[in-house]
């Protein structure tokens, strides 16, 4: 718990340093507000921008933040004095994990609050938002892992987070793409969190980003078995 808690405040340390983890942070919070209360047109869903923004938040900030912070540490052999200095792999990544869900989970609050959702809609609308999260982060850490430098994770980061971020917003006027995107768990968290109200739950939306985790939890196993974070 030591070695996590050092970790953490590390990490909160380089927050403000390492302004490509802080601007994913930020920037869309700041939207939701801003859309929200600056463009009302007639016929428009409500809490729309909140719940556009919150699956591309998904798909970008905890997926960027995981990858972009452990192949820094690595290209920088920061991991490789941590590990010398008897600091667990599992002790890093809890640290590490624990830090991004954290203030990922900040970010999804000041969303959804900004958007209008409170008391109960507002439990639901943030536990749906940290399923997505925590796929998101397990596969920023096997992109993270995998890649012997930031400049390759983000070669890698960069096409899978559009994939996922704009996915859902493109499957709302292509029939076809929507189709393909049922498969992602952006695209279930997307109608998961527009139709939240309903009355009949579909085990198909959890089911699908379950299997999107162990698939990204997999992909971690494969990047750590043949990489390591040295």
């Amino acid at each position: 718990m030591k070695h996590i808690m050092a970790i953490l405040e590390k990490q909160l340390k380089d927050t403000f340093k390492n302004k490509t983890v802080l601007i994913q942070f930020v920037m869309f919070p700041a939207l939701t507000i801003i859309m929200e209360n600056a463009v009302k047109m007639e016929g428009m869903q409500e809490h729309f921008f909140t719940n556009l923004f919150a699956v591309m938040y998904i798909g970008m900030a905890p997926l960027t933040a995981m990858s972009a912070i452990i192949s820094e540490e690595k290209e920088k052999n920061t991991l490789r004095a941590l590990l010398m200095a008897d600091v667990k792999p599992g002790e890093y990544l809890t640290g590490v994990g624990i830090y991004i869900f954290t203030i990922c989970m900040f970010g999804a609050t000041v969303i959804g609050f900004g958007g209008g959702y409170r008391e109960e809609d507002l439990g639901r609308f943030l536990g749906i938002v940290a399923l997505g999260i925590l796929v998101s982060m397990f596969m920023g850490a096997a992109i993270g892992t995998f890649s012997k430098n930031q400049m390759a994770a983000t070669s890698i980061t960069v096409p899978v987070m559009m994939v996922f971020s704009f996915l859902p917003m493109l499957a709302m006027f292509n029939k076809t793409i929507e189709k393909i995107a049922r498969f992602a768990y952006s695209q279930q968290i997307s109608e998961w969190i527009n139709k939240m109200v309903d009355a009949e739950f579909q085990w198909e939306r959890p089911m699908v980003i379950l299997a999107n985790m162990l698939v990204a939890l997999l992909l971690f196993a494969y990047a750590y078995h043949n990489k390591g974070l040295e």
